[in-house]
């Protein structure tokens, strides 16, 4: 907007503050000021709850959610109740009641939703767009977004859809990639690609094994499937040779590659001549954004997949800082957050740690937005205000009852090992809250861990006040170890079941009559369960042998739970095996006298 010069024009002072107020005044009708609002959390029994405060760190939104994502720039954020998702405004309101199973963030003012029927596009009127539901469908970027047709698998195809829902590009390709500027590679057949405009329109074709996504107007290539990667221009022109065991597409004009053979890590920057600006001898370099990067050196030279530490450096090859930052994020307004084992702190574009910023004892990130600064460190989201008051934390304290309640504590010998367990509080009998909780920080793997220790794994460990009635307090102790360079983690999880008034720690035969064959009993009913419900075909069949007399449980209102570990019957992705058996229907050889049962009934 052209600004009116008053000086120009003679106009007196007291209307020109006239007509600049009149301006502001319309000017805040068309534009009113957006209330920022903040996903935050609340622990209770049998769940977190998630809900929206201001800057003040109070709630706006009353957490009711599952979970929450923080909203975007529309004014609308996805939220999860029940296992569905859902859109609501920055009122509270529901744009679009929790009914899918996943909805992406919006972009381009189109969102990606999924449910039972398939993959479908919502504008930010929470409208469907699309005409029919798809087997997938990415985000749109540039107006465009990647479907896949319905067709079976050996004929499946991509294609794209514009703004509209429309299929503006017929599904013909075996692969389709963003588009950027206007133009996407896609892979007509195997090995052979091409590069199409907004319509379609083939402009070149590649005839290699492997073509990746343009940046910068360079395309990575690969002669054949085992060989190295080059780049090529749009034209098809090779422009630096096959050289590099793996490569990034460009971005203003440099990119990371790697020259290792053996496994040991050697990574640089390139420009687009193929010239290294950092020598290719580093365990890692993350690009930071801003024209820096994060130039990584491993921790332990043996082991360079367990970890790297870093230094800044800008993208024209000058070393900014020191090795001495265990992770660095993208820079964002010239600000960086970065960690060492102790603490998490902000950083400027020199690499430089400002000690005046806020800092955060543990591990994570930290980001302004607004007036206030997010910190996501240790697992835990907290709010602070710029001179590091916490605003806002997750609550440590879990009431259940007069007097009873749990409490959270926190155990982090080594940046590594990170537990979050529970301890019991308002117990008469001291003794026996005190056997309790030494019980509860034995189950919950607390370790005497250096902090000087390199480990080559990290755990982490949490908990949840699962189910609380009468005097039974049942506890979901969890966790997962991950060693460095496995393909995954292995989680866990403990359920345990404390009779607040005598302190004991029940086990499953508790739940039963001292004569009865529950584990037969309860094996034949899940060996039913497996058999004729189609929601167990994932198991393993004849892996499973029965339960054991100590088998994981947990109990509810109306039902007992059997569950097992992965693997155990099932593949890994299945998770823990759960099967609910409904008292009624084992009520003959439940124990209704016992303690166990009239601890919570």
């Amino acid at each position: 907007m052209k600004r009116f010069n008053f000086l120009q024009y003679g106009y007196p002072e007291k209307a020109k503050e006239k007509l600049l107020a009149l301006r502001e005044s319309a000017m805040a009708q068309v534009r009113p000021r957006r209330v920022r609002l903040y996903a935050a959390s609340v622990k209770g029994i049998g769940d977190i709850k998630w809900g929206y405060i201001n800057h003040k760190g109070e709630f706006i939104i009353k957490p009711e959610y599952g979970y929450g994502y923080d909203f975007q720039d529309n004014g609308l954020a996805i939220v999860e109740d029940q296992g569905k998702y859902g859109v609501i405004k920055a009122s509270g309101q529901y744009l679009v009641k929790p009914e899918y199973d996943f909805i992406n963030q919006f972009s381009q003012g189109l969102a990606v939703a999924s449910d039972e029927t398939g993959f479908k596009v919502i504008n930010e009127n929470g409208a469907v767009i699309t005409r029919k539901p798809y087997p997938y469908i990415v985000s749109y970027q540039n107006g465009r977004a990647a479907f896949l047709n319905q067709g079976t698998e050996a004929d499946s195809r991509y294609g794209y859809l514009d703004k509209e829902g429309k299929e503006v590009i017929r599904p013909q390709y075996q692969y389709a990639s963003h588009f950027k500027n206007g133009k996407a590679v896609v892979q007509m057949t195997d090995g052979k690609y091409a590069l199409i405009d907004l319509n379609g329109k083939i402009l070149n074709k590649y005839n290699y094994a492997y073509v990746g996504d343009l940046g910068d107007g360079l395309l990575s290539f690969q002669e054949n499937v085992q060989g190295k990667y080059g780049f090529m221009d749009e034209k098809g022109r090779v422009v630096i040779s096959p050289r590099y065991t793996s490569v990034e597409p460009f971005h203003q004009g440099r990119t990371v590659v790697n020259i290792s053979e053996d496994g040991m890590n050697q990574y640089g920057l390139i420009d687009k001549k193929g010239r290294f600006i950092i020598k290719p001898a580093y365990n890692d370099i993350n690009r930071l954004g801003e024209k820096r990067a994060a130039v990584g050196i491993p921790i332990n030279k043996e082991k360079p997949f367990m970890s790297s530490k870093y230094a800044v450096y800008d993208t024209d090859g000058k070393q900014l800082s020191d090795f001495m930052y265990l992770f660095v994020s993208e820079y964002k307004n010239g600000l960086a957050s970065a960690y060492d084992r102790q603490n998490t702190f902000f950083i400027d574009k020199k690499g430089k740690r400002l000690e005046k910023m806020v800092i955060v004892k543990g591990t994570g990130t930290l980001v302004v937005e607004g007036d206030i600064i997010k910190a996501d460190v240790d697992q835990r989201i907290l709010y602070l205000d710029q001179s590091g008051t916490i605003i806002w934390q997750q609550n440590t304290v879990i009431p259940l009852n007069n007097p009873y309640r749990v409490i959270e504590e926190k155990f982090k010998p080594n940046m590594d090992y990170l537990v979050y367990y529970p301890q019991v509080s308002g117990i008469t009998d001291q003794t026996i809250e005190q056997s309790i909780n030494d019980k509860l920080r034995n189950l919950s793997q607390l370790k005497a861990i250096s902090d000087k220790t390199q480990l080559d794994y990290n755990y982490y460990g949490d908990f949840l006040v699962e189910f609380f009635k009468k005097h039974l307090l049942e506890l979901n102790l969890m966790g997962y170890e991950y060693y460095f360079g496995f393909a995954h983690g292995m989680p866990t999880k403990i359920y345990v079941h404390i009779d607040l008034n005598n302190g004991r720690f029940y086990e499953l035969k508790d739940l039963f009559k001292a004569d009865s064959d529950y584990v037969k009993v309860l094996s034949d009913i899940i060996e039913n369960q497996i058999k004729t419900n189609e929601a167990y075909s994932y198991v393993w069949f004849d892996q499973y042998k029965g339960i054991r007399k100590d088998q994981p449980f947990y109990v509810s209102e109306d039902a007992l739970y059997i569950y097992f570990y992965p693997y155990e019957i099932a593949p890994y992705a299945a998770g823990f095996p759960t099967f609910k058996i409904p008292y009624k229907d084992i009520m003959g050889m439940i124990d209704t006298e016992g303690a166990f049962w009239q601890s919570f009934n």
